[in-house]
């Protein structure tokens, strides 16, 4: 995949020139700027993200579902002044599906056209012209890692990469050695200015270890309860703080309670603002008891939180 002719690809689609994208690579400063675009990130996370684009090394990001791994790609973008480019992985995922393909309709039109107008002047139709004009770019539909490869400094978003399987593990690893890839009708397309990779995963099955060597590895936790308390404040000005404090507390102890699913930010989030639309000034036990589904999504975990006693579990 890595090797090749260096074959020029002819117009490519405009993008962010070098001089447009924003790196930050000194982790305060990069705090300040996630924090600017909405995103409260601790230090840890900051350094992480600052070294990989340092070092041109993909960030993989493991953690909790819920815990702003998707949402940290989104607010490296916006803080770089590039596109979010995603590619939302899946069982049966292929090189295809995240790379290119061919878009067969329009050759077909385009065969047909050809034929059409050779059969209109009575001449003869060159094939070997005809068959190489239907491998010609215009015909190319670009999948979100050559669109990555050609638009210098984007963020890829490689999300949920535990869901994919052994195949389209190796086929990133041999894109992400050399942020590069060949199209055999096309020739090799090299990133003239490599795109800031973060792959994310909720670790529901174990990525190869051959994949993590390449990248940067970050852990992210669910937030302290200051640091939740910050987020909803920061991301929901308009509710009263008596009530984002009481939902960052009653969420961290439910997380502390041995749920199948604990909740995370964006369940807190969705917590808050269901109170608040109910007209909720402070975490009143009746009203969080018939909300319990914006923050906890299996019916098991409800039934275990309201046997053991919500009111005791937010008192306690």
């Amino acid at each position: 995949m890595a090797s090749g002719n260096d074959k020029p690809l002819g117009d490519r689609p405009a993008g962010p020139g070098p001089g447009t994208a924003k790196s930050v690579t000194d982790p305060d400063a990069l705090t300040d700027r996630l924090r600017s675009v909405g995103y409260l990130s601790d230090r840890g996370i900051s350094t992480a993200a600052a070294l990989a684009d340092a070092l041109d090394r993909p960030l993989f990001l493991e953690g909790e579902a819920g815990v702003g791994k998707t949402s940290l790609a989104a607010a490296l973008a916006e803080v770089r002044g590039t596109e979010l480019i995603r590619l939302q992985c899946y069982e049966g995922i292929d090189a295809a599906q995240a790379l290119y393909d061919w878009d067969f309709p329009r050759q077909v039109l385009h065969l047909r056209a050809v034929e059409a107008v050779g059969t209109a002047g009575n001449g003869s139709v060159d094939l070997a012209g005809v068959e190489s004009e239907l491998y010609d770019e215009r015909f190319l539909l670009a999948r979100p890692i050559l669109r990555a490869l050609r638009s210098p400094r984007s963020v890829l978003l490689i999300d949920e990469i535990d869901r994919a399987d052994d195949e389209f593990e190796a086929f990133l690893l041999e894109v992400l050695s050399d942020f590069a890839v060949t199209i055999p009708e096309l020739g090799r397309v090299a990133a003239s200015d490599p795109p800031l990779v973060v792959l994310t995963s909720n670790r529901t099955r174990e990525v190869h270890d051959a994949l993590k060597r390449r990248c940067l590895y970050h852990w992210i936790e669910h937030p302290t309860l200051e640091r939740e308390v910050q987020i909803l404040r920061h991301r929901l000005p308009n509710v009263s703080e008596e009530l984002t404090i009481g939902v960052a507390r009653a969420v961290a102890r439910l997380r502390a309670s041995d749920l199948i699913k604990p909740p995370g930010v964006a369940e807190s989030l969705d917590w808050a603002r269901a109170l608040d639309a109910l007209g909720c000034r402070d975490l009143d036990p009746e009203v969080a008891a018939l909300t319990l589904g914006a923050v906890l999504k299996i019916r098991e975990d409800i039934e275990r939180v309201t046997a053991s006693g919500l009111s005791a579990l937010l008192a306690s």
